[in-house]
């Protein structure tokens, strides 16, 4: 995996060359990870003109879950008591004869962008902006590979759950549950936090988990999604408590399911971002639902849980293949409750067999 790591870091290198700085200092730990196989607690990547160095303030201990370093990497490990990881990093880039260095202005705090300044005051900084995330946005397929295993952990710590008595169990309860069972099938720990949304809950993008208690007839909305060597998807489902559906159930249910098929559908390369949006919201629109929706249809997913491309109304930009986004319209009712079905996939071009779906679990309304 090294040279994957390298090729990366030389495509970043080449970004801020051509834009005036000659190296970078990357300190977002997820695009530290992306760049280097790991994300050491504290650490930052100077990518030079010469030599990348990651600079730790403490070596470096092995924990699966910060990722396997590129073993051609070298690392520099920082005396106790030392400072800041991004300070002595500038000052290496100093040394090192760089005189502009791109810094991402985003994930820094002001007091640290002002210490790193005053660090090397010969030394221009400039923005380095989203260059990583936009380098991530485009994944190989090791990197689907692991987004692939992390949907069938997903879907079979769902499976699991959905064989079980529900009745009476809280919210909490069932979340907990759900996170045990993902680790129980190998991944590194839930992708975010469980969101399990009972009778008027259901329906909401964003639930965290009450003491509720599930009753007959709820709708039940579970959102879960597992981290598999650092990579995240995400599935979310609708289902209905110990009873055949009511009409309203049946008739929402059918609704949302008609957008998030048309979403799924528009996942194309070369397709707008809002173009994806639209076909799922308009369907949601058209049936007086226009107030009750998301504000994004879906997202990208990868080494953080939600990503570029952000699948909105106003977002700008074409999707490419082999970049895994989710498609989760839903509808919430207020004092009613509502519906979510998301899924992971990934773009792929219709010689491929179109969008490749990764979570797999039934679609179907049932009644549990």
């Amino acid at each position: 995996m090294s040279e994957v790591y390298a090729d990366r870091r030389t495509r970043l290198r080449d970004r801020c060359v051509a834009a005036g700085s000659p190296a970078a200092l990357v300190s977002r730990p997820a695009n530290v990870r992306y760049l280097t196989g790991g994300s050491p607690a504290g650490a930052v990547l100077l990518v030079g003109p010469d030599e990348d160095v990651l600079v730790c303030p403490t070596a470096p201990g092995g924990d699966p879950a910060d990722g396997r370093l590129d073993e051609l990497l070298r690392t520099q490990v920082l005396p106790t008591g030392a400072g800041d990881p991004a300070v002595a990093a500038v000052d290496l880039a100093r040394k090192g004869g760089a005189d502009a260095l791109s810094v991402e202005e985003h994930h820094l705090t002001v007091a640290r962008h002002r210490a790193m300044g005053a660090a090397a005051p010969g030394l221009r900084l400039a923005d380095l902006a989203g260059s990583v995330e936009q380098l991530r946005i485009v994944k190989d397929e090791d990197e689907i590979g692991c987004l692939r295993i992390a949907a069938e952990i997903a879907d079979q710590a769902l499976g699991e759950l959905l064989e079980s008595i529900l009745v009476g169990r809280t919210e909490r309860h069932l979340a907990l549950e759900l996170e045990r069972r993902l680790v129980d099938h190998g991944a590194d720990g839930p992708a975010f936090p469980t969101s399990v949304a009972t009778g008027p809950h259901s329906g909401r993008r964003v639930h965290r988990p009450t003491d509720r208690r599930v009753e007959e007839g709820d709708f039940l909305t579970v959102c879960l999604g597992a981290d598999y060597r650092g990579y995240r998807c995400e599935i979310g489902r609708t289902f209905v408590i110990g009873t055949t559906p009511a009409d309203w159930q049946i008739e929402l249910y059918d609704l949302v399911f008609a957008a998030q098929r048309a979403g799924r559908e528009a996942l194309v390369p070369g397709a707008e971002y809002r173009d994806v949006d639209r076909a799922a919201r308009q369907i949601l629109a058209a049936a007086g639902h226009g107030d009750a929706t998301a504000p994004l249809t879906g997202h990208g997913v990868g080494l953080e849980i939600d990503e570029d491309p952000q699948l909105a109304p106003s977002a700008m930009g074409k999707l490419d293949a082999c970049v895994p986004v989710t498609v989760e319209p839903g509808v919430h009712l207020p004092g009613r409750g509502g519906v979510r079905i998301d899924d992971t996939l990934v773009v792929r071009q219709e010689a491929d067999g179109g969008p490749e779906l990764l979570t797999i679990t039934t679609k179907e309304l049932l009644a549990l």
